[in-house]
């Protein structure tokens, strides 16, 4: 909440040290010249006027009134007082609550009166209280993303109102004719609600409007006349909604107008000549109007356009020269239109980003464009261009989508490749749209997570289908879009819709190569976006249209409607019939349905598999055609040859590979796999100057692979005692593990004796080296690290609650959290990782893990949940925050460890103090004690009171209350015995228990990996250590008094490097 000035003292900390040095500056004055007489006396004056600010408090009436207010709206629990102008509720994400009383502290007696008020984000579910007239003074209201309900009170015209923001309800009924009454109202936002009928022609006396948002309702009518009196419009949007009649000619009389939006209105053309009188718009929005023809609409005038959109207009003619000099147009959407002729040999206009033609009559040879620009001409009539051509030469700086671009209407390739015969015939198709291959049903769905993302997107694949896709989201402030793919592996759905594959206008799937014929076509669905609960999340609504073999299928589908539910599978079945072996799948945004729920920008067709199978016996089996004899040809000389060598080889080869093979067994890789010439030439035949690393596995090199991806080769030892069971482990937990914040697997090469995995490679190495590297470390300042612990929380988030396969980490470290080039953070390591077995906790026998890390319950007696990893990440923020390694003891050496030293500090309320001094005062203080309080809070001794992660993530970023949880610092707790060196903690257990009946096995067979850092934070040592479960009194701990009976072994063996941000140990 905010004010014009603040009613206490006590939240004005900078006047009261001005106040303390005044009479410095007056020895400045006298100092000086009297050049700073000025700057002395408005310190006085500010001084002076702070008692009186002071008293300036709510009348209690207007307490009350806000109170009953927000307690009709349906809030709970707030409570208002005097004083509570002073106060606000901040917000990090766009998602966020967002709480804001504004008052105005200058009237008499020392008053303040409210406003203007925002509860946003809120889902209150009540109505709009009447009750709002009691605050008489207040002049703006933001209640959008609500559920309110109702209708807009009348009374609320006795308030002078210039602001009504009420997106993102239910609010229903016609609306009100009242609103004329508000005549002081300069913007009103009614957006996604369910007013229906027809705009009242009242509102045409809002003279002072200058913001007027209708979109998605339930609108109808013709725009009425009065409206064209609204001559201050600066904001007009009516899109998705079911008006009548044409585009009004009086929208000429709105000469301040700068964005107007007419996307799916239910109007109909032609777009009016009197628009060019618009001059000062920069944003111009009209899709999806009913006319039969118009020419392109002369607006030449209007030269500071930045987004163009006539999408599906039926304008015909040529694109006017004077487009292509517009110097602001970023964003050009012209498609599916009837446009023809020729465009310019070259575009080049600086602020262009996107060009989407897509679906129109254009002809000639492709132009060459500005780099980075993305472009469409998919669906016209480009004339046939050899590949060699530099127009066709320039996709690596211009993303061009090409798809049925040529004048050759069965040319799926487009204008700029070249003819493409079929080999073979197929008579099926399975994706997975947005995800990887899924086996359900006793059918494989390939995945088309491999097709890149963008606004302009022509995918190929091997097996003759592709992916063309059209547009960017509009309004999501981000000309770098990549959500093009939706993927919620948490939901309670079956695999093959837990993906889907999203598109701003248009997403079209072909296979080319088919064998002609009747298919059955079977479009699978699920509205994995939205939610279905009492909160705006469930407002949204998608729809859009499906096209098969270009005829319309499916008219305003809505999946959520079909499925009767969010994230429920839908399947509508189509019969498609074949004449040119090539089957068109076409879905279209046309405009319909809501673009700002849960944020801006979402909304366009979404599918999530599509499977296509033939209603006829097919003439070749296994899917393909080819020619016989040479078939046979070659199987009979490749079975002679192969009978030859066979006898020789299989002897000598069968006995090196029945080991490995047996190591396989069990095992489905689905990655990259590289070949051993392709490693060598990346990383320059394994040169030492390219080796980064050297970890327990063998070393780790920097290569770089012919499309110019620079990656990270680790190079397992043929000595390495662990075999390819661990390194065939290894690549089937990771490639399956795709996630922002997890370290990306490329792929791996399993050849003669090489056992090699192919990383993303990290520009920043580790968390270690950046946090306690040599003295020119990277500079970590607060915002970077805040980022770090959120990004580390996300991806253990994602692996405990999220992901597929529910993953235990078990070792997360600084040396195990890498940096990319923009210190974006990274978990590695996943050989140490358990499945969790739902639902259960055990006792685990090989404890695997670093000292000072693992949580106090696994490392000392093996009882393993995910709340490990949770304890884990706590003491890696306690880090990240202080800049002192986990073993660090405070000042003077006093504590047992970072984690102590913290504890005591939270005890003593002084908690500031661990930040790290070389940050100096450039860091948020409530930010840095929330997350210290938060990393407390993992690190408790007692499991269930430490949260999941997904709770952290939402802590951090204060969308979620800290519990209160009192620290209790103490020389014999749990987790400072299992940080303390193991001669101690073996003394210590000792001591406590002279008849411990937990046996150490110092046996090499079987022993797990545990790491500490003891004596250096660079240097990863190696503890081999497991309970021996052999002994019969071996039980679990009841109680912290049995801890000591839980001993770790003393041997030490020195394992691997920090050097090797790479590296894997892997514990079956």
């Amino acid at each position: 909440m905010t004010m014009k000035f603040s009613p206490s003292v006590e939240k004005n900390p900078d006047k009261n040290r001005l106040c303390n040095l005044l009479s410095i500056f007056w020895v400045v004055q006298m100092s000086f010249s009297l050049r700073y007489a000025f700057l002395v006396s408005v310190l006085t004056f500010i001084c002076l006027e702070t008692p009186r600010l002071a008293a300036a408090r709510l009348p209690q009436d207007e307490v009350d009134a806000l109170n009953l207010i927000t307690k009709k709206m349906g809030a709970n629990g707030w409570n208002f007082n005097a004083d509570s102008c002073g106060e606000y509720l901040p917000h990090v994400q766009l998602t966020d609550p967002d709480r804001n009383v504004t008052c105005d502290c200058e009237f008499a007696n020392n008053t303040c009166h409210i406003t203007s008020l925002k509860f946003k984000r809120f889902s209150l579910a009540g109505e709009l209280p009447p009750e709002l007239i009691q605050l008489r003074y207040l002049e703006s209201i933001d209640l959008s993303y609500n559920e309110l309900g109702g209708s807009i009170p009348s009374q609320w015209a006795s308030l002078q109102l210039k602001m009504i923001a009420l997106l993102a309800n239910r609010l229903s009924g016609n609306i009100p004719s009242y609103l004329g009454n508000f005549t002081s109202l300069a913007y009103l936002d009614l957006e996604l609600n369910q007013f229906s009928g027809m705009i009242p022609r009242e509102l045409g006396n809002l003279v002072n409007l200058e913001t007027l948002i209708l979109s998605s309702n339930k609108l109808d009518g013709n725009l009425p006349k009065e409206l064209a009196e609204l001559k201050n419009l600066t904001d007009f949007r009516i899109n998705d909604n079911n008006f009548n009649g044409s585009i009004p000619d009086f929208v000429q009389n709105w000469k301040q107008l700068k964005r107007l939006e007419m996307v799916a209105s239910g109007l109909e053309g032609p777009i009016p000549s009197s628009i060019s009188a618009l001059k000062t718009l920069t944003d111009l929005r009209i899709t999806d109007i009913n006319f039969t023809n118009q020419s392109f609409p002369d607006l030449s005038n209007i030269v500071g356009l930045s987004r163009l959109l006539l999408r599906n207009c039926n304008i015909s003619g040529e694109i006017p020269p004077y487009i292509w000099e517009m110097s602001k147009l970023r964003i050009l959407d012209l498609s599916f239109n009837k446009l023809h002729g020729n465009l310019p040999n070259a575009i080049t206009t600086e602020a262009l980003v996107f060009i989407f033609l897509s679906g129109n009559r254009l002809t000639g040879n492709i132009p060459m464009f500005r780099k980075g620009m993305s472009v469409d001409l998919s669906y016209n009539n480009f004339s046939q261009q050899s590949s060699g051509q530099p127009a066709c030469q320039q996709g690596m700086d211009v993303t061009l989508n090409l798809f049925r671009s040529s004048s050759m209407g069965n040319d799926i390739g487009g204008a700029c490749m070249d003819d493409l015969t079929c080999d073979k015939y197929w008579h099926s198709m399975y994706i997975n749209c947005g995800g990887q291959n899924v086996k359900t049903n006793g059918s494989t769905y390939e995945g088309d997570a491999a097709a890149s993302s963008g606004a302009a997107i022509f995918y190929r694949s091997e097996d003759e289908w592709g992916i063309s896709s059209t547009g960017d989201f509009m309004d999501d402030n981000d000309f770098q879009n990549r959500a093009y793919i939706e993927n919620m592996p948490s939901l309670n759905i079956n695999e093959l819709y837990q993906t889907a594959r999203v598109s701003p206008i248009s997403l079209t799937y072909y296979h080319r190569c088919l064998e002609n014929g009747n298919y059955t076509v079977s479009l699978h669905f699920a509205e994995i976006r939205f939610k279905n609960d009492n909160t705006y999340n469930s407002l949204g609504r998608r729809l859009f249209d499906v096209y098969i073999q270009n005829n319309l299928v499916e008219k305003d589908f809505n999946i959520e409607v079909e499925a009767a539910g969010v994230a429920k599978p839908v399947t509508k079945i189509h019969n498609a019939t074949v004449t040119n072996n090539i089957l068109d799948i076409h879905l279209y945004w046309a405009g319909k349905g809501t673009t700002r729920i849960p944020v801006s920008g979402v909304y366009g067709p979404l599918i999530s598999a599509i499977s296509v199978y033939p209603n006829f016996k097919p003439r070749f089996s296994g899917g393909g055609k080819t020619k016989t004899v040479p078939i046979i040809l070659g199987v009979v000389g490749f079975c002679l040859v192969f009978s030859a060598l066979a006898i020789f080889w299989w002897k000598c080869y069968f006995r090196v590979q029945k080991k490995r093979q047996k190591g396989l067994e069990g095992i489905e890789i689905q990655t990259v796999s590289f070949t051993l010439k392709q490693i060598k030439a990346a990383t320059g035949n394994f040169n030492p100057a390219n080796k980064i690393g050297e970890g327990g596995f063998g070393p780790v090199y920097k290569g770089l692979l012919p499309d110019g991806t620079v990656i990270a080769v680790k190079q397992l030892s043929s000595k390495s005692s662990q075999g390819n069971r661990e390194f065939l482990n290894e690549i089937g937990v990771i490639s399956c593990m795709q996630h922002p914040h997890l370290v990306k697997l490329h792929g791996c090469c399993i050849e003669g004796d090489q056992l090699l995995l192919v990383y993303e490679y990290m520009e920043n190495n580790s968390l270690s080296r950046a946090l306690f590297g040599p003295e020119n470390q990277l500079h970590l300042d607060w915002k970077t690290r805040q980022k770090i612990c959120i990004g580390i929380a996300k991806g253990l988030s994602f692996l405990h609650e999220e992901s597929r396969l529910k993953i235990v980490h078990r070792d997360i470290k600084v040396t195990n959290v890498l940096l990319d080039k923009d210190l974006n953070p990274k978990i590695s390591d996943f050989g140490l990782a358990k499945l969790d077995e739902r639902e259960k906790t055990y006792i685990s026998t090989r404890v695997a893990g670093t000292v000072g890390y693992m949580a106090p319950e696994y490392a000392l007696w093996g009882r393993l949940t995910y709340k490990a990893d949770v304890y884990s990440f706590g003491i890696v923020a306690l880090e990240i925050v202080s800049g002192k390694h986990n073993k660090s003891c405070g000042p003077d050496d006093q504590f047992s460890c970072l984690l102590d030293w913290a504890c005591h500090l939270e005890q003593n309320g002084n908690l500031i103090e661990i930040v790290d001094q070389k940050l100096g005062s450039e860091f948020n203080k409530v930010e840095a004690e929330r997350l210290i309080k938060v990393a407390l809070l993992c690190a408790n001794a007692s499991p269930s009171l430490r949260p999941i992660m997904s709770e952290v993530v939402s802590m951090i970023e204060g969308t979620r209350i800290i519990p209160d949880v009192i620290p209790e610092p103490n020389s014999e707790d749990l987790r400072f015995k299992a940080i303390r060196g193991p001669d101690e903690r073996i003394r210590s257990s000792l001591k406590g228990n002279q008849n411990s009946s937990s046996i150490l096995d110092r046996s090499d067979n079987n022993s797990s990996h545990v790491y500490t850092d003891d004596d250096d934070p660079y240097e990863t040592k190696e503890l081999n250590a497991r309970f021996d479960t052999r002994s019969k009194h071996y039980k679990q701990p009841e109680s912290r008094s049995e801890v000591s009976t839980s001993v770790l072994s003393e041997t030490a063996v020195s394992s691997t490097s920090v050097h090797d941000p790479f590296d894997i140990n892997i514990s079956s």
